[in-house]
């Protein structure tokens, strides 16, 4: 049953997801309030615990972004398509500077970054393996959401775009994953762009403009440079349906923002140490959690050459927690299923450089289906690394075994799965087997992050 919502919330909501997802030339639309501030309107609501988080962040949010205060902010806007994924949520092709001041869009521009990143000098040495299996030997912005934590990524984002010689100083940036597209579609219906053939409609329009970009603008005498245009023409065709939506359906349309925000599609990250906090309390912020105290699973993937598979990729995910035995184990297994039948252009054998984020203490004890192992410590996590390849039309299962952190009280036992930016739905099925043998079993899709046993 869908989830009823007051008006006033619809336009809050409204207001900030259309700022927010400007890169598709979405515009801010303001509303007379009868209270000083949206927040204490929020404030009057008796919302869950962690509805309320969020509507007091959306309020903040507008606050910020349509304060009349004459001063004009800057946000770094990053386009992910996660059918390539990276650690962050998907190959980087493109990024946006959208300015506004005091509730207005003052200026939205584009770049491609295959011209962008021409102007960032080589040397700087990528992390492992885009070297060994890219054959890329320096590092630049596209391959810069290397880290499953937005607040790593937004840094070195912005790092690469200095060293680029970009000038703005931005307040905040934000990565937009492809499947908000999608999400846009379910709500507007089937889209025409004018000079071009074809509908784009929910279900087909990230793959229509990937073929779009990177083979239909040869036939259409289109310049290599300008090949993302289309990207602009079909935003401003999304405006008009947009622009004359009923406030029902801009409340679908939010609905489906609210979950692309919570899955983290769309993540966010702000200079303004107020507004970082509520992208934080909110769940928006895209962060690996690093105070989290008990048990921890983070499975990451990286595409690595495969072109863009990961359309074509299901994961599962089933992990056992075994205290019986005199050293406590994990057992993880990870079963990954190619769809395709046969290599195209978009599609081939699939290679991934899989990292599982584990509690610091945890050692590995064995392997089973993925490459050598390399080791690591980061965001307060020991982290398993490991190449691991899956032909065409196969189904592969890696199996990790690792002692579980000395630090996990079983008599206290919660795990919390944290879910990678631009993977989609995964079946779970995590097992807790305690001192005395009795097992207790979960099973549930991972959409979100998720704590089991609370």
């Amino acid at each position: 049953m869908t989830k009823k919502y007051s008006l006033k919330f619809w336009i809050i909501f409204w207001s900030v997801s259309a700022i927010f997802l400007i890169g598709w030339y979405f515009f801010c639309q303001l509303y007379n309030q009868k209270y000083d501030t949206l927040e204490t309107m929020v404030n009057l609501f008796p919302w869950g615990e962690q509805d309320g988080k969020e509507f007091v962040a959306l309020s903040k949010f507008a606050n910020y972004l349509t304060k009349k205060d004459d001063r004009e902010k800057t946000f770094l806007i990053l386009f992910q398509n996660n059918m390539e994924l990276r650690p962050g949520g998907g190959y980087i092709g493109s990024f946006g500077i959208l300015k506004t001041k005091n509730g207005s869009v003052t200026k939205l521009e584009t770049h491609d970054l295959s011209n962008f990143d021409a102007r960032i000098p080589d040397g700087i040495a990528p992390p492992y393996p885009i070297k060994e299996t890219l054959k890329v030997s320096s590092w630049k912005l596209r391959d810069s959401n290397f880290s499953p934590d937005f607040w790593v990524n937004a840094e070195k984002a912005e790092e690469f775009y200095k060293i680029g010689k970009g000038e703005e100083k931005f307040d905040g940036i934000v990565a937009i994953n492809a499947n908000v597209l999608s999400s846009f579609l379910k709500v507007t219906g089937p889209v025409e762009v004018p000079g071009f053939s074809g509908t784009y409609e929910s279900e087909n329009a990230i793959v229509d403009l990937e073929y779009q970009v990177e083979k239909g603008f040869y036939k259409q005498d289109i310049k290599i440079g300008e090949r993302k245009a289309v990207l602009g023409l079909l935003g401003q065709e999304i405006v008009k349906k947009v622009s004359s939506f009923s406030l029902s359906d801009k409340a679908k349309l939010a609905e489906i923002i609210l979950e692309d925000l919570k899955n983290k599609d769309i993540q966010l990250y702000f200079k303004d140490p107020e507004m970082q906090k509520q992208a934080i309390a909110a769940g928006w912020a895209g962060l690996v959690d690093m105070e989290w105290s008990n048990d921890y699973l983070m499975v990451v993937d990286a595409n690595m050459g495969a072109l863009k598979s990961d359309r074509v990729i299901q994961r599962s995910i089933d992990y056992t927690a075994d205290f019986s035995q005199s050293v406590p184990e994990a057992i993880l297994k990870i079963t990954y299923t190619h769809t395709a039948k046969e290599k195209d252009w978009m599609t081939k054998d699939y290679l991934t450089f899989l990292r599982v984020y584990a509690p610091e203490g945890s050692w590995l004890i064995s392997q089973l289906n993925a490459d050598k192992p390399v080791y690591g410590k980061e965001l307060n996590k020991q982290v398993f690394g490991f190449l691991m390849g899956l032909p065409l039309g196969q189904t592969k299962t890696v199996e990790l075994r690792y002692k579980i952190s000395d630090k996990i009280n079983p008599d206290d036992y919660q795990l919390k799965i944290q879910k990678q930016s631009g993977v989609g739905e995964i079946p779970v099925k995590v097992t807790v087997i305690g001192k005395d043998g009795q097992s207790q079993e979960y099973a549930f899709s991972l959409v979100a992050e998720k704590i089991v046993g609370e």
